[in-house]
């Protein structure tokens, strides 16, 4: 590497396992550190322009929480609801339990229309299916038509934020990667470099036999699908191929229509500062025979993919209150200095901490709890007030609680159970419960500091904890000695 060069994670083999090491590669890399600083800045004013009001803003994440909070204590009611309903309108729904079921749907409707091309509108869901990769091997090319997600497909990256997935990126960069990897002219000028990109993309909206999206929100009251979106790439990949195929969370259903409208002012304020997006989309079957343009046919599929698990909990259950905003992410000081793929999974900051346990297991994201500081900042910015700090302190319980516990909340419970340091946290629990053991355990401490061991996990990454020279008792008895 030169010295000019500045390190990259690997993403693409980048695990969770790996969190550390990709950190310590992040923090490296001044260019990545300097996009991440100048976007987080950006975002986190436009949100409080946006809601200058505080009262009004509280009042606001108040009703957001308790929209999703009834919608998911009502769950599988509104879940057989919506499905009813969309099956009226046409729409054909597909359930899956797990990222494989869901991907072999999908891959059905595509074997039984000959399809060799898919458009793809923005869809953090497709990631958790990793659908690009899959569809790849069977023979089957599946292109990104949101810029963000388009920008990083053609650098063989994963999304570094829910809502921007390029925004590790700045515009030199993407103006050599277009260079590059589309013969263009080089130029770091934005307008210029969207041009390109819509050029690419255009008739690809035509040539496709598929197109897919995500959901924001699923209406059960009216079968509805509701998507929003700036740039004009869902409405297209919707609207012109002859099959939608729309992937969404089992957790993304809403009762009526009239709660979408508090989710929405939040979901695009916190998002990005605006009062509402240029596109909003609500879907609600294929083309009617009078109808001059829509798709043919319509397909939904719910996944699954460890939501029953936080659903089955009262309190990790307020991990699918998300609105996939990525607030909590903009205002992390952690997620801010290292960018979104360090974390090697499809959901990063705070939020990708809490969920992507539920959704890969505990023994496979088991340092993402505890990569926080618990500075509480991800739960005030919060849109719909979900107790982040909270939930990492009950997952990092979770992460240490025995394998062997009959009661497991989360797959891959244990991930970090240590017999050796339970005995030792339980001999530092009775150290500190007697008198007597603490008092003695204080003494031999403080005359046996020079053989404090370097094994403590505290000296990782701090100073080695070294007792003093003498306890605070002895201290206080000489000062009291003294002025006798």
């Amino acid at each position: 590497m030169s010295k000019t060069e500045q390190p990259r994670i690997p993403v693409l083999d980048a695990l969770s396992q790996h969190f550390k090491e990709n950190a310590h590669m992040a923090l490296r890399n001044k260019q990545l550190r300097h996009n991440m600083r100048t976007a987080m800045d950006s975002l986190i004013t436009k949100r409080l322009v946006s809601m200058p009001d505080e009262n009004e803003r509280e009042s606001l994440r108040e009703l957001g929480n308790h929209v999703r909070a009834r919608a998911l204590s009502k769950l599988p009611e509104l879940l057989e609801k919506l499905e009813a309903n969309l099956t009226k309108r046409g729409v054909q729904v597909h359930w899956a339990e797990t990222t494989e079921e869901a991907n072999q749907i999908i891959f059905d409707i595509a074997k039984r229309r000959q399809a060799k091309l898919f458009i793809k509108g923005k869809s953090m869901v497709s990631e958790e299916l990793n659908m690009n990769h899959f569809l790849k091997k069977q023979g089957i090319e599946a292109l990104e038509s949101d810029m963000g997600e388009y920008i990083i497909q053609l650098d063989y990256e994963r999304p570094s934020h829910i809502i921007m997935p390029a925004i590790h990126k700045n515009a030199k960069q993407v103006g050599h990667l277009f260079e590059n990897k589309l013969q263009t002219p080089y130029t770091d000028d934005v307008d210029t470099l969207i041009q390109t990109g819509r050029k690419v993309l255009r008739n690809k909206f035509f040539e496709a036999d598929i197109g897919i999206s995500g959901v924001n929100f699923a209406v059960a009251e009216t079968g509805s699908l509701f998507l929003v979106e700036n740039e004009g790439n869902g409405r297209m990949s919707t609207t012109v191929p002859p099959v939608h195929i729309a992937i969404t969370g089992i957790e993304k259903v809403v009762e009526n229509l009239r709660d979408t409208v508090p989710l929405v002012s939040l979901l695009t304020r916190s998002a990005l500062g605006q009062a509402i997006t240029t596109y909003v989309n609500l879907i609600s079957g294929p083309r009617k025979a009078n109808e001059l343009d829509g798709p043919e046919e319509v397909h939904l599929v719910l996944l699954d993919n460890g939501r029953t698990q936080a659903f089955a909990d009262a309190q990790l259950r307020q991990t699918l209150n998300c609105i996939r905003c990525g607030a909590c992410m903009n205002h992390c000081p952690v997620y801010t200095r290292i960018g979104g793929q360090a974390y090697g999974t499809v959901y990063p900051g705070p939020i990708g901490k809490i969920i992507s346990p539920h959704l890969m297991g505990l023994d496979k994201t088991e340092d993402l709890p505890i990569a926080s500081t618990l500075c509480g900042a991800c739960g005030e910015v919060c849109p719909v007030k979900i107790p982040i700090p909270e939930l990492l302190r009950r997952l990092r319980k979770e992460d240490v609680r025995p394998p062997e516990e009959p009661l497991h909340y989360v797959k891959g419970q244990g991930a970090r159970f240590s017999r050796k340091e339970r005995t030792m946290w339980n001999i530092w629990k009775s150290m500190n419960t007697k008198p007597n053991l603490y008092r003695k355990f204080s003494y031999l401490a403080t005359r046996l500091r020079f053989m404090t061991p370097n094994i403590l996990a505290w000296s990782q990454n701090h100073s080695k904890a070294k007792p003093a020279s003498y306890t605070l008792h002895e201290l206080a008895k000489k000062h009291l000695g003294d002025k006798k």
